[in-house]
């Protein structure tokens, strides 16, 4: 497989290279972390100044070939991250515009890609986490609606969010995976609650969501009814196959100021370390080749990832954890310091194996869909 670039892919980088330089400096200084409102409002200003540069349509409609290089570029400048609008951005949007009716394409993407309306991410509950099909959340059919009543949790940027992709149960009496519908639901409808949940490294950016009795229309659902489990697919495999490719790019650029602040405190001089570091190299320059190859595979088939999410997530996953604990070590005392950069990243990575699948589903998927081994019992 041709990993290369082609000449017009290398110009559309020249382009975009050129417009960051430019863009960057006039940005306003970001708002504390803590500061959601802030936040949206700061990313969905970027969003914009993307929108209207011609550079919004990377996220569905280029090819991911050029959604790769996008994303390589703006975090190599260190522009801002998709921040407060990544569900929108790089799960329902791309969701929607796989699976949604030319209608609903046409409502819900262009404010995605303006920056004008924000979603949040409402799988998971209490008692459906890995088990993601188990879910109870229940929508029952009232004419031209769907009244919900259920609940649930780390539903990432709820408070700030215009809507929720939700997974809702339609179909009470059928099999768990083919019960589940995929809606789009208004968070100003009455009945919604949120309550912001605060994680291990201080940020609130999830939260839990009681819904009583919310009407959501029937015209809001992507994809037939009771068809929501393979719609649920096409997100995560969009979660898995693409989301993180800015946060590799990142960690590779985190890799090498690791080895500038060793040389500087003198850790530099400890082999055990040097190794480390060289192998953490070795492996995110792998990622990052497994990385383009999903890509390809995406673009041949349609621009939906394959089950090669699921490989690149897995060991994705374990390698920011690695990286963080080498970042802890070469800090020494200091790594306890939450005022120091990389003291937050590591804690947020221990999530890593958890969030968007644990590892352990991903290694079920990679097991039934890639080796072909059977279920268990």
């Amino acid at each position: 497989m041709d990993l290369t670039y082609t000449a017009e892919e290398e110009a559309f980088r020249t382009r975009l290279r050129d417009w960051l330089a430019a863009s960057l400096p006039t940005l306003p200084t970001a708002p504390s972390p803590d500061d959601w409102p802030g936040r949206r409002a700061y990313d969905t200003a970027w969003q914009r100044m993307l929108y209207d540069a011609g550079y919004g349509e990377v996220h569905w409609d280029a090819a991911p070939t050029r959604r790769l290089i996008f994303l390589e570029e703006t975090e190599r400048a260190g522009a801002p991250y998709v921040g407060a609008n990544f569900v929108g951005l790089l799960h329902a949007g791309p969701t929607i515009a796989a699976e949604g009716t030319a209608e609903q394409r046409q409502r819900w993407l262009p404010p995605i890609l303006r920056g004008d309306e924000i979603w949040c991410q409402g799988f998971s509950e209490p008692d459906a986490g890995s088990d993601l099909a188990s879910l109870r959340t229940k929508a029952v059919r009232d004419g031209d609606s769907y009244i919900v009543t259920g609940s649930k949790i780390w539903t990432s940027h709820a408070e700030v969010a215009d809507w929720c992709e939700l997974l809702v149960r339609t179909g009470p009496g059928t099999p768990k995976h083919r019960g589940i519908s995929w809606l789009a639901m208004p968070m100003d409808a009455p009945g919604i609650t949120v309550r912001p949940l605060r994680t291990l490294a201080g940020s609130a950016e999830f939260a839990e969501v009681f819904l009583d009795e919310v009407r959501v229309p029937v015209a809001n659902r992507i994809g037939e009814e009771n068809d929501g489990w393979r719609v649920t697919m096409v997100t995560l495999s969009f979660e898995r196959g693409t989301a993180f490719v800015g946060e590799v790019v990142a960690c590779r650029r985190t890799l090498g100021e690791l080895a500038a602040s060793a040389r500087g405190n003198g850790r530099w001089d400890d082999p055990a370390l040097r190794r480390r570091l060289g192998r953490l190299h070795a492996e995110f320059g792998a990622l990052w080749r497994l990385i383009q190859w999903n890509v390809s595979e995406s673009q041949a088939t349609g621009g939906v990832p394959g089950v090669g999410g699921s490989v690149f997530k897995l060991r994705y996953s374990h390698a920011r954890q690695e990286l963080y604990e080498a970042a802890a070590d070469v800090l020494g005392p200091d790594s306890l310091d939450l005022s120091r950069a990389w003291t937050p990243e590591r804690l947020s990575s221990l999530s890593y194996t958890i969030a968007a699948g644990t590892s352990q589903i991903q290694q079920n998927i990679i097991a039934e869909r890639i080796l072909g081994l059977p279920k268990g019992p």
